[in-house]
């Protein structure tokens, strides 16, 4: 494929879409053959998560002498024929009967053990038996794990706690192993700062080198990370030229993109070779690969890791995990991996083969995925999600009910225990989840902010366990039942209140705009922040503005939408708009304004099928423990009078 030249700034940048598997073949046959890291000799216990240089061979058998199996009486068998119940044999103990405890080598002439639970004692010199043994009965013989000789292990295999202990029972001490690549990590940019450090608008806390060191360190590498690198060619330069000197590879993190200051690809073209820049691959997409020389003549790997931190894991695990194991002459692992279905659709960009990551639950005895956040920037995705789903870059996307493969992020058994929670957002479901799990360490709360009707959809569907739904029927007054009667009509549910909190319209410090009333929001010099489609608060206010005689049309901003209360929040305080609507607890979160709209039921619609189950019984009672409503009032803006109350259908009442 050949390169798009990008001029800019007097210099030629090159970003390619390269397919992952072409743009790592690339790399390795730039490497020696595999494996060519150097090997060193060192004490077994040493060696876990190492590995081998060389095939491992057990130096003895295993045991080296025949063992008693059973605490008893070691015997000759041929001694024993014969016995019965009807004629019982008397054995004389030290003569034919030897009391051996489970370990001992066997006396010599002896080849069984009879256990010392079917032995009657007659007297301290006499024992007898009413049933005869087979030769080597309840008897490890010599090399019954191992034998002289035998391979126990070939080279390139990864050193686990049995292998240690295995080989050691071999009468091996010592093995030889790949040295721990040394992996250098140089943070570039102008705008990163330590962890700590006090922040200033534009700063960013530099933490990818803590979560590429412990990929490393996890992979049996040894991480290198220098200081924080500013976005100047020499300076970078410099880095690289010395990190080549002391390391087998070299990861220099940010300025691999097609920005101002991406000095990373022009740098490798400069002290190496550039191989590829761009791969067809999402997140991740700037990754560069390319190889330096030492001043030795070495060749090294010297690869740009994209600065967003998603693309940054995505770049490591795709490219650095595998040339790790090219190096030791290992294989490559990948994750655990599970089948689910998708529960709505997933739109992605043909040619480009997205990593996309999901929360997962057992609903109904299948493994449902529900897409988390998307985005190279957003870490708390992969912190969120359970596993990773690969689109092929030959598809459009993934279509709801599909089935799909998802490489796991968690055990199994771990997402097994996930209670699955689709619809709308809310503070408080924060302080649930995190007491749920301190209270049953094999539960969890996992939501998907989707929406308070997607919610009600996904329930309906049998992807969620329940949905969280705060729908006002602008005809009754009333939350939830005539959305619950349209979208799951026929399906019987239990509706339990949440908790009843406060909406409104959120503001910036000190009111700039002056904006007092929802009739403000269609002033020419207002813009809004909206929520999706669907959500509760996007009906309330398509509610209010009808009742107010207000068009959509006429409110700046209605198209541009947040999924989230804190999102919204987050959008008014930075800025991007002069208003939105909210709960009190988001605008209190960040300091803004708040002018109250009134009160609101946010209510858990469970199907009738999972409100015995024990999951759900075990939420429901945390959310009737006295000190959590407590810790959510203490938000602001929540009432709890009805938290945890079985709801009746009005027409019931």
């Amino acid at each position: 494929m050949s390169d798009t030249a990008l001029p800019l700034a007097g210099r030629t940048i090159y970003l390619d879409n390269i397919p992952r598997e072409e743009a790592l073949a690339r790399l390795l046959e730039k490497m020696p053959p595999s494996p060519f890291l150097p090997f060193e000799i060192i004490p077994v216990p040493n060696a876990l998560g190492r590995i081998t240089a060389e095939a491992v061979h057990a130096a003895i058998s295993s045991p080296h002498f025949h063992a008693a199996a059973m605490d008893g009486f070691a015997v000759r068998a041929e001694n024993t024929f014969g016995a019965s119940v009807v004629e019982p044999r008397a054995l004389l103990t030290g003569v034919d009967a030897f009391p051996v405890d489970t370990g001992d080598p066997l006396p010599e002439g002896t080849d069984a053990v009879i256990m010392v639970e079917v032995v009657n004692e007659i007297d301290s010199e006499t024992i007898e038996i009413e049933a005869a043994v087979v030769p080597w009965n309840h008897v490890r013989v010599a090399g019954e794990d191992v034998v002289q000789g035998d391979l126990l292990l070939p080279p390139g295999h990864r050193l686990r706690p049995y292998d240690l202990g295995g080989i050691l029972a071999a009468g091996i001490t010592e093995v030889a192993v790949r040295t721990a690549p040394v992996v250098a990590i140089i943070p570039t940019g102008d705008e990163l700062v330590s962890p700590g450090a006090d922040l200033k608008p534009g700063d960013l806390v530099e933490f990818n080198s803590v979560i590429l060191s412990g990929y490393i360190t996890e992979w049996g590498g040894a991480p290198f990370v220098y200081p924080i690198i500013e976005d100047r060619f020499e300076a970078i330069e410099e880095a690289a030229r010395d990190a080549l000197e002391c390391a087998d590879i070299v990861l220099v993190n940010a300025g691999s993109s097609a920005g101002r200051e991406d000095f990373t690809s022009a740098v490798v073209k400069k002290i190496g070779e550039l191989l590829v820049h761009g791969v067809a691959i999402f997140p991740g997409k700037p990754t560069i690969l390319g190889v330096g020389k030492s001043s030795a003549g070495q060749v090294k790997p010297l690869i740009g890791i994209p600065g967003y931190p998603v693309s940054a894991v995505l770049a490591l695990q795709e490219f650095v995990r595998p040339l790790m194991a090219h190096m030791a002459g290992a294989p490559t692992h990948g994750h655990s991996a599970a089948t689910a279905v998708m529960s709505r659709k997933s739109a992605s960009r043909l040619g480009m083969e997205e990593f996309l990551r999901v929360k997962l639950g057992e609903v109904g005895g299948r493994l449902v995925a529900l897409p988390a956040k998307r985005g190279a920037s957003v870490i708390s995705s992969l912190i969120e999600a359970d596993g990773v789903v690969r689109v092929p870059p030959g598809s459009e996307g993934i279509e709801a009910g599909e089935e799909v493969g998802v490489e796991l992020l968690r055990p199994l058994s771990e997402i097994r225990g996930n209670i699955l929670m689709a619809g709308s957002h809310d503070n408080a479901l924060d302080l649930l989840a995190s007491r749920v799990r301190s209270r049953f360490r094999e539960m969890s709360l996992s939501t998907s902010a989707v929406g308070s009707m997607a919610g009600l959809i996904a329930v309906k569907n049998g992807e969620a366990h329940l949905a969280g739904s705060h729908l006002l029927d602008p005809e009754t007054g009333d939350y939830n039942w005539s959305y619950i009667r349209r979208y799951l009509k026929g399906r019987e549910v239990v509706a339990v209140n949440f908790v009843q909190r406060e909406q409104g319209i959120f503001l910036p410090a000190g009111n700039p705009k002056g904006i007092a009333s929802l009739a403000d929001l269609a002033r020419g010099d207002v813009a809004i922040v909206n929520r999706q489609n669907g959500a509760g608060t996007r009906v309330l206010l398509d509610h209010l503005l009808a009742e107010a005689g207000i068009s959509p049309g006429d409110v700046n901003g209605y198209g541009n939408v947040e999924t989230t209360h804190v999102a919204v929040a987050m959008a008014v305080a930075g800025g991007r708009a002069d208003a939105g609507l909210g709960i009190f607890a988001a605008a209190s979160l960040l300091g803004l304004e708040f002018v109250s709209l009134g009160w609101e039921r946010f209510d858990f619609i469970v199907p009738a099928e999972y409100w015995e189950t024990q999951a759900i019984q075990r939420l429901i009672g945390v959310l009737r423990e006295p000190d959590f409503a407590e810790s959510v009032e203490a938000l602001g803006g929540y009432k709890t009078d009805l938290t945890g109350q079985v709801l009746t259908p009005p027409g019931d009442k």
